[in-house]
């Protein structure tokens, strides 16, 4: 699945559709949905790999108080972490909500169908508009999960951020929080994050090739 922030990540090649964009304006509503649909293979096709496998091992020993993600991708709970061990920042891709009637529906069913008819998706229970339940460009965070969040932080000894560049907020602020509350912090990823001269541990590698030298696979 492409990453967002990157060199060659998503937001390097488009500019992002902000949440009153996809609301009152049709042409960036087909925008957004064609970017969506041009993903939506690789969210549909995509498999847990190490990295998901290290947390679910943390988890079966009893050490894994939650895991915080900004993902989107349900691999986590795919991967065979209990959906109350996850806190999902930035919502699911897996489902779609309705605006109007706050319907839900299965990404698979709606994404599929809109590839066969070239149509921008609607609610079809009321008509209304659809979108993936994530966190859009101008869109808060849900209060409720970004506090269950922070309490995880506060509680924990160690925080493991992995993967993430530290740049995005408020969800930035979550192993910040640890930090302050006296956790040791351990910092996975390939490149350099704003929260680097305060970690306790700092690797530069691929996931993958940590988790591995710990005796973990997919």
């Amino acid at each position: 699945i492409p990453d967002y922030r990157s060199k060659g990540g998503i937001w390097k090649r488009y500019q992002p559709v902000y949440l009153d964009e996809f609301l009152h304006d049709p042409a960036k509503r087909r925008l957004a949905w064609e970017r969506i649909l041009e993903l939506w293979p690789a969210v549909r096709d995509a498999r847990p790999n190490s990295g998901h496998a290290f947390f679910v091992a943390l988890h079966r020993s009893g050490r894994l108080a939650g895991l915080v993600t900004q993902n989107v991708d349900g691999l986590h709970e795919r991967s065979g972490l209990p959906a109350e061990a996850v806190v999902n920042l930035h919502g699911s891709a897996l489902e779609v909500v309705c605006l109007s009637c706050a319907a839900r529906y299965a990404s698979e069913e709606v994404a599929e169908r809109a590839l066969r008819t070239g149509e921008v998706p609607s609610c079809p229970g009321c008509g209304g508009i659809v979108k993936p339940d994530t966190v859009s460009f101008g869109e808060p965070l849900r209060p409720v999960v970004l506090a269950r969040a922070e309490r995880l932080a506060r509680s924990c000894d160690l925080m493991i951020a992995m993967g993430s560049t530290l740049q995005v907020f408020p969800a930035a602020h979550v192993p910040a929080a640890a930090k302050r509350a006296g956790a040791a912090l351990a910092i996975v990823t390939l490149s350099e994050t704003p929260l680097d001269a305060v970690a306790d541990v700092v690797v530069n590698m691929r996931i993958g090739d940590v988790v591995g030298r710990l005796g973990v696979t997919e």
